[in-house]
């Protein structure tokens, strides 16, 4: 904790570590909505939360497993996000990798067993221009060049 922040009497949290696949088929990038109800029309690419001794790798399988029944190959880091909530502190650093899926289609009927994830998506470039889509340089990191991984700064959360 810093001088500041305890001469303030704040409270410091760790930021959350976060995984997410930018999984492209057919030129199509796969999208989730993560919140019930559909009370938002902001879309990510599938993850979530990194479990303590478990690989960056094995969180991704899982996490995209989970909210929509596909299997993938992790491959190399493409994309370092962050966002944060300055309301409430919350501090959320989300690693991109490129993924290979192995299984043809999301299940028919698939449902995320936590049921966070309610819809999901392959988009195009030009759909996904039409969308509410969040890191902002997600579409150049799934569409861009290869090259070394981005990095897009501290941004304040979007619902």
């Amino acid at each position: 904790m810093s001088t500041t922040s305890r001469a303030l009497g704040l409270r410091v949290r760790s930021p959350r570590l976060a995984v997410r696949g930018l999984i492209v088929q057919d030129g199509r990038l796969l999208l989730v909505n993560a919140y019930p109800g559909e009370a938002s029309d902001l879309w990510c690419a599938p993850g979530g939360g990194v479990e303590p001794g478990t690989s960056l790798p094995e969180n991704l399988r899982r996490e995209v497993h989970e909210e929509t029944g596909l299997s993938v190959e992790v491959g190399t880091l493409a994309l370092v996000n962050e966002f944060h909530d300055p309301a409430s502190g919350f501090h959320q650093v989300e690693m991109f990798f490129r993924c290979r899926l192995l299984t043809p289609a999301i299940p028919a009927g698939w449902r995320d067993p936590e049921g966070i994830v309610n819809r999901h998506r392959f988009v195009t470039p030009g759909e996904f221009a039409r969308l509410r889509v969040k890191p902002d340089s997600l579409g150049r990191a799934a569409w861009g060049d290869e090259g070394p991984a981005l990095y897009d700064p501290l941004e304040p959360i979007v619902r």
